[in-house]
């Protein structure tokens, strides 16, 4: 097993969901791009995960790919897109390929693309037997026999085939013209001269959505109560949900809400003091630029805490717990709507204060029913 992928220069990586998957998956493809040398690392994503590709150190290419098995992705007409990126890849003439998943996901769709065009090496986990759609395979012991963190999956995934690293953390490269854009941003604002933390209060998922009324408490008492003052970001679509938030607080913050690319956001998140935000691609760069989080945490996944980065996961604890889904299926979100302000301020303050250590731990979450 070992010769055959050893030899392999030319590797497709896919990874087929959002910004927060493809960063969570760096520490794997760093793994095979370093335990080889002159290896080629091509990263298969969506439209939404391509966006991150710019900015990871190990990815030498870039193929966009929003597949009809993934919920995000708009509804089709026809199969077109399959038969062009079966064509597409078979052009490209990979050496192998790695699928990565969540466990909840099925790699075969996957898998039968790279088997249409001829990949010779193909690896994923399966939770059935994928007879020739996979040359190496890993049956998918997730979840019934354990969970692991999403960063640990995909490690051990790529480790079946030899390719190990040292360095676990997540990838990040910040460029520098958007290192100079923060900074010239923070003197405008005059950030630099106080406390500061940034605040994303936004999520795709509804149920990964901390109270906006709850934000509001929380930056108007960090700003009146502790003088730390707080900027906000946040995409196009949730400009109405920040100035919501700003609206209701008496004290100044500032908003960079769809004012920054993401390069620009990494910078900002990298020369922050600190990142609150609900579970979503921010927390995993500020893993990555190594920033510590109070992470408000849905409890719909365990497997996406921050990665070794010092952080505090909240949540109030719902026998409903882990429930994989997008919209809270029990119709209360009690999992954050229940999380006091407070406890987000106590824990903004704990990872501010000096005397708070700066190791780090994978925070594991609860994952059975009580």
């Amino acid at each position: 097993m070992y010769s055959t992928w050893n030899d392999a220069k030319k590797i497709l990586c896919v990874r087929l969901d959002t910004i927060g998957d493809v960063l969570m998956t760096t520490p794997a493809i760093s793994a095979l791009k370093n335990s080889q040398c002159d290896r080629h690392i091509t990263l298969m994503t969506s439209s939404a995960g391509s966006a991150i590709a710019p900015l990871l150190i190990d990815i030498d290419d870039v193929i966009v790919y929003d597949s009809p098995w993934l919920k995000a992705t708009a509804p089709r007409k026809n199969s077109e897109p399959e038969y062009a990126i079966i064509n597409l890849l078979r052009e490209r003439d990979f050496d192998a390929a790695v699928i990565f998943t969540v466990y909840s996901q099925n790699p075969l769709p996957t898998a039968f693309l790279c088997y249409m065009a001829g990949i010779p090496l193909t690896l994923a986990h399966c939770h059935e037997n994928p007879y020739q759609l996979l040359t190496h395979w890993i049956k998918d012991p997730e979840p019934e026999q354990f969970i692991r963190h999403e960063v640990q999956r995909q490690l051990d995934l790529v480790a079946s085939v030899g390719s190990t690293i040292a360095d676990r953390r997540l990838k990040l490269r910040i460029p520098d013209a958007a290192k100079v854009t923060i900074q010239s941003l923070l003197r405008e604002i005059e950030i630099h001269q106080q406390p500061w933390v940034v605040i994303h209060p936004g999520a795709s998922a509804v149920s990964r959505r901390y109270p906006p009324e709850s934000f509001a408490i929380v930056a108007e008492k960090l700003v009146r109560d502790y003088d730390i003052q707080v900027v906000f970001t946040g995409t196009e679509s949730e400009i109405e949900l920040v100035e919501f938030i700003r609206g209701k607080m008496r004290s100044q913050s500032h908003s960079f809400v769809n004012r920054l690319n993401l390069g620009e956001l990494s910078a900002l998140i990298d020369a922050a003091p600190l990142l609150i935000s609900n579970n979503t691609a921010p927390v995993h760069i500020a893993a990555a630029v190594g920033t510590p989080v109070v992470d408000l945490y849905a409890l719909t996944n365990p497997q996406h805490t921050p990665w070794q980065v010092p952080n505090r996961v909240i949540f109030h604890d719902v026998p409903c717990r882990i429930c994989y889904k997008s919209i809270c299926p029990e119709g209360h979100h009690h999992c954050l709507r229940l999380v006091e302000p407070e406890t987000v301020i106590n824990a903004t303050l704990e990872l501010l204060s000096p005397n708070t250590s700066t190791s780090v731990s994978n925070y594991q979450l609860p994952i059975t029913s009580r």
